[in-house]
């Protein structure tokens, strides 16, 4: 399923904590205490009694506006250099659908999501980034009585932020990697729940890229739940944990891996539990060839695509040297997974055939087993890293990339908050700008009506 193709996720998807939302348990507390205010001002018939400066200049009366029940014009907006790739548009629009409302006298709630003009892009969108706040690019704007979506601010802000936050992490990377395969790492580093929001930012930034750079790259996540909002499954290599089940022995391990699992799932080897990389690769090339080819000459070509090697994963830590790497006495060349060691490694990889002591026959089957193994590289890969690679031509064929894919603070130094403002209110039926100092209503063409009010209104305008 294409995140473009024009369908927002239904609420149902989110699974949202609807009742307790409805009553603020995740808003932060000066809203529940704002709608408390405005309820009880509507409620004893309020109106307002001060000295509106900035309608006045407008040579408004506002003496007689209804501010427990008063409509405002809220915009919400993204602050990130230089643009950020928009995720969680969906999830906030489900927020607003099921829970902007009120609770009647007797308790019950009453939902006015139709009622209010709600207008949102689409999540993939490239909002650019306004170095004039009074200049910003709006992605969800919302029109109707405050009172029934105050509450809502917080988890719509943190909905937004969150996707967009990871969704533009992933671009970086993407962007950085010159086109190669990004796999997404990063479900250990958070709590569980997270998880199908964060595999779809990331599937949103994928196919972002794509559109605009002309690739077709495959999103791969690690976990079901990552690929649980757009049909994808998780996918991954080996566990470190998995060797130490067979005593060390990684080719013993690849050997009953490969006999065990159907053939769709990629047969890929984590190669530095022992520290020596290409020594455990070419064993598990050695072993599995070995295999492949007596099941090929058996005629059993079903079975032998089993032991068809995908990949070898180096995943050396940060504070070792692989044996194959000799000491040049500079951490940052010898240690964790450098290029030397890629190059290395790519370079064994290739030869490997020739020690097999091959019937002539085989050697261009052989040869090809061997340059059809990729390398994917594992252990603190951020956009810096990878653009380093990549302008050393290091052969890697994939990057996988946890932790940073979370970090709140990108490579500019700027974060990927969101602000809401209100910056209109509605007086005698007609709308004024009332923004805080320094903001001002935004324009986004590529907002789309979303509610029915939204709908009716765009109806209107185009008759």
């Amino acid at each position: 399923m294409s995140v473009f193709d024009r369908k927002r996720l239904p609420p149902e998807t989110f699974k949202l904590d609807v009742e307790r939302m409805r009553r603020g348990w995740y808003s932060d507390k000066y809203f529940p205490n704002i709608v408390t205010l405005l309820t009880q001002l509507a409620r004893h018939g309020y109106r307002y009694e001060g000295s509106a400066r900035a309608l006045a200049r407008l040579g408004l009366d506002a003496v007689s506006v209804d501010v427990g029940n008063i409509e405002v014009e809220m915009q919400w907006f993204p602050r990130r250099k230089p643009f950020c790739i928009v995720a969680g548009i969906d999830k906030a629009l489900a927020i607003l659908k099921e829970c902007a409302g009120y609770f009647d006298e007797d308790g019950r709630f009453v939902n006015t999501f139709d009622q209010m003009e709600v207008d949102a892009v689409h999540d993939g969108f490239v909002a650019p980034y306004a170095g004039d706040p009074s200049q910003v690019t709006p992605v969800l704007r919302v029109r109707g009585r405050y009172r029934d979506f105050a509450l809502l601010e917080t988890p719509t802000l943190g909905a937004l932020t969150r996707g967009s936050r990871i969704a533009t992490n992933v671009y970086e990377v993407l962007e950085a990697a010159r086109g190669k395969a990004v796999m997404f790492f990063p479900a250990r580093f958070d709590a569980h729940e997270v998880q199908a929001a964060d595999g779809y930012a990331y599937c949103i930034a994928v196919e972002v890229f794509n559109r605009r750079n002309g690739h077709q790259l495959r999103a791969m996540v690690s976990t079901d739940a990552q690929g649980g909002w757009w049909e994808g499954a998780g996918g991954g290599t080996i566990a470190h944990a998995a060797i130490a089940c067979f005593l060390g022995d990684t080719a013993e391990m690849m050997l009953a891996f490969a006999s065990v699992m159907p053939p769709e799932v990629p047969r890929v080897a984590l190669v530095d539990f022992n520290n020596d990389c290409v020594g455990d690769s070419l064993r598990v090339m050695a072993a599995l060839f070995a295999r492949w080819m007596q099941l090929t000459d058996e005629g059993r070509l079903e079975e032998a695509q089993r032991f068809k090697l995908a990949a070898v994963r180096p995943d050396t830590g940060a504070n070792l040297r692989d044996v194959s790497v000799p000491p040049l006495g500079d951490r940052r060349l010898d240690a964790g997974v450098n290029a030397r060691l890629v190059f290395t490694l790519r370079e064994a990889i290739d030869n490997a055939w020739q020690a097999w002591n091959l019937p002539r026959k085989w050697h261009s089957r052989a040869q090809k087993w061997c340059r059809d193994v990729r390398i994917i590289v594992t252990g603190g890969f951020k956009p810096e890293k990878i653009r380093e690679f990549e302008e050393l031509g290091v052969p890697v064929d994939i990057y996988g990339v946890g932790s940073y894919l979370l970090s709140s603070c990108d490579i500019h130094g700027t974060n990927n908050d969101y602000t809401a403002d209100v910056v209109r209110v509605k007086v005698d039926g007609k709308w004024y700008d009332m923004a805080k100092a320094g903001r001002a209503p935004g324009v986004n063409p590529a907002l789309e009506p979303v509610s029915a009010a939204a709908r009716e209104r765009a109806e209107r305008m185009a008759e």
